[in-house]
């Protein structure tokens, strides 16, 4: 008598590989895996970013860790274990701007977990930009006189204090004055004299001033500030 022939043997097989657990878990694992892992920083406020996977339609929980150059010994980000945002102020564990650091994410979701991503190389120093000076006017008889202060950076002193990016750089501020909507004059300020006297304006003379920060050394400028006007006596 003739054996029919098994014609449900392999479908059964493929049947049985795609729905083992181990190949759903490595399914999952490549749709959450996170992308595009990166530092941003201004003023040292140093945040790790990265983006979901496009494959995902669920929302993963992330784990950080970060490690500086040469060290063997991956650090776990307290504040940002099992977080669901898609960024990490590492500000205080890059606190020392000369080093250079490493960071990675994990993704993890129904217990698969993602392999990790690792950021490039980032040290604060030369890769934060600047933040342009906080301006105040305050008019007098002979003028119009310029208060300028650099932003404070991210760090913190023993004492709680917030550290100006003045720590690590020497700034040069350039002031742009508009007067009567005409644009007056440009000057430079020097950080370690943050006041100047704009003169010899007529009266009733409304003028308009943005700032910038320059870092000379750097090569790094930053936007201008916002705008402000004020009225001669």
């Amino acid at each position: 008598m003739e054996v029919p022939a098994p014609r449900l043997l392999l479908p059964a097989a493929l049947l049985m590989l795609c729905f083992s657990p181990i190949q759903c878990s490595k399914d999952l694992q490549g749709e959450i895996t996170p992308q595009e892992v990166k530092f941003h920083s201004r003023d040292y406020r140093n945040i790790l970013q990265w983006k979901p996977n496009a494959l995902s339609s669920s929302e993963p929980h992330y784990f950080i860790q970060y490690k500086i150059y040469g060290e063997k010994q991956w650090l776990n980000a307290t504040q940002c274990q099992g977080i669901r945002g898609l960024l990490c102020d590492l500000s205080e564990q890059t606190s020392d701007a000369r080093e250079y650091y490493y960071a990675r994410v994990q993704a993890a979701l129904g217990g698969a977990h993602s392999p990790w991503v690792l950021s490039a190389r980032f040290n604060p120093h030369w890769e934060t930009s600047i933040s342009p000076p906080t301006m105040k006017l305050e008019v007098t008889d002979e003028g119009i006189v310029i208060h300028l202060r650099a932003q404070n950076s991210a760090y913190m002193r023993r004492k709680g204090h917030c550290v100006s990016i003045r720590k690590w750089h020497r700034l040069i501020y350039r002031i742009y004055i508009t007067c009567d909507d005409v644009l007056q004059e440009e000057r430079s300020l020097d950080v370690c004299a943050p006041e100047l006297l704009i003169a010899d304006l007529r009266p009733r003379t409304t003028c308009c001033l943005q700032a910038e920060a320059r870092a000379q050394r750097l090569g790094r400028v930053s936007a201008k500030g916002n705008k402000f006007c004020i009225t001669t006596l």
